[in-house]
């Protein structure tokens, strides 16, 4: 596994640490998983990107603004497979030189870019789709019935730029792209000393943020959802469309937070404790994080009102909310709204309103006996 080029003053910056060309270990890196992984990947994606634009045309102005969110997903995801899972099955199977295929470093520094862009645009999209679900069901009158398409294309182009600026930085000077063992990919020096340090904290929080407020927004979300569902109003407003929506969008940051709080916590410990990084733990939840892009698509392709309907026919969709399915969980939450809503209330407006529905007993007395 060691370098064998010594190391030396011409060494360019991403061979400085490890350089090429190196001792291959199908135990470590095999071709064959490469590309299964990167197939299964795409082909999903594909299907999703599919299911999508049909969704898109189908449904009303209301649940386009997070269709585009999804999409926005699914395109990033597939164009990270397609980048980063092409140049790994390249070397798997030509195992070409990177030093002499790429002296100037230009093809690694590449390669880490995307790996940092298409690692953080998921956390940040999933981070973007909870605020947009947080603003539509806690504050629907805050803003129009539908976001313009180009509000929301906008804020995907925004969260591109803002990921896209992160992967520069070490170009600039702040953190620095290396060659990686088993010599297949390049990523960001995770390092506690100077510039390197900054960068990789800087990714492990903007990635550990990304899904905090996902979780804090998504769950506020939820419980408006549970009480508009389940409280007086319920005949009134009807949205199942939402809560299919906040069934994708809670599995979105569920997989997300699986797959990727290993490597982004990884990251910052192995940096803040100053220790020396491990490989087989960095490959380990490198891979782990990969999966996020494989399991997002498979979200919206099964976790659908029209799939649900055929596994499940007792689901009324049309007729009624999903709440309806379980009468005694609508009955508690219906209880616990009721009793939260009248200890706001002083004990004069209870008492009042329980005389109100108290019929007084009539002041008439009765008519005499006829003789």
């Amino acid at each position: 596994m060691n370098a064998s080029v010594p190391f030396t003053n011409n060494t360019p910056l991403c061979y400085s640490i490890n350089s090429p060309p190196f001792k291959y270990h199908p135990t470590i890196a095999s071709a064959y998983f490469s590309a299964i992984f990167t197939t299964l990947g795409i082909t999903s994606n594909l299907i999703a990107f599919v299911v999508l634009l049909k969704s898109f045309q189908r449904t009303h102005s209301r649940s386009r603004t997070f269709l585009i969110f999804l999409g926005g997903l699914v395109v990033t995801d597939t164009m990270g497979l397609l980048v980063t899972g092409s140049i790994v099955i390249s070397f798997h199977v030509t195992h070409f030189n990177w030093r002499l295929l790429d002296p100037s470093c230009h093809f690694c520094n590449f390669m880490g870019m995307s790996m940092v862009f298409y690692g953080l645009c998921p956390l940040m999209l999933g981070a973007a789709m909870a605020m947009e679900r947080f603003v539509g069901i806690n504050h629907p009158f805050a803003r129009s019935t539908s976001m313009p398409k180009r509000r929301t294309v906008s804020m995907v182009l925004m969260v591109w730029l803002i990921a896209g600026c992160i992967a520069l930085l070490p170009l600039t000077g702040i953190g620095s792209y290396h060659m990686q063992m088993p010599g297949s990919w390049c990523f960001f020096n995770i390092s506690s000393e100077g510039n390197n340090l900054a960068f990789s904290l800087l990714f492990s929080l903007v990635g550990l943020m990304s899904i905090a407020v996902s979780f804090l927004l998504n769950t506020v979300s939820v419980v408006t959802l549970i009480k508009v569902c389940c409280g007086q109003d319920r005949t009134q407003r009807r949205r199942d469309h939402e809560i299919e929506m906040m069934v994708q969008l809670i599995l979105i940051m569920v997989i997300a937070s699986i797959c990727w709080c290993p490597l982004l916590v990884f990251i910052a410990q192995t940096v803040l404790s100053g220790g020396p990084l491990r490989i087989k733990y960095l490959l380990l939840w490198i891979r782990f994080a990969t999966w996020n892009q494989i399991l997002d698509p498979w979200v919206y392709i099964l976790f659908r009102r029209a799939v649900l309907k055929r596994i499940y026919p007792r689901l009324e969709w049309s007729r009624g909310s999903i709440m309806t399915l379980y009468p005694s969980f609508s009955n508690t939450v219906r209880r616990f709204t009721r009793s939260s809503l009248g200890s706001t209330l002083g004990p004069d407006e209870t008492g009042e309103a329980h005389e109100s529905n108290v019929t007084p007993p009539s002041t008439l007395k009765p008519p005499p006996p006829s003789p």
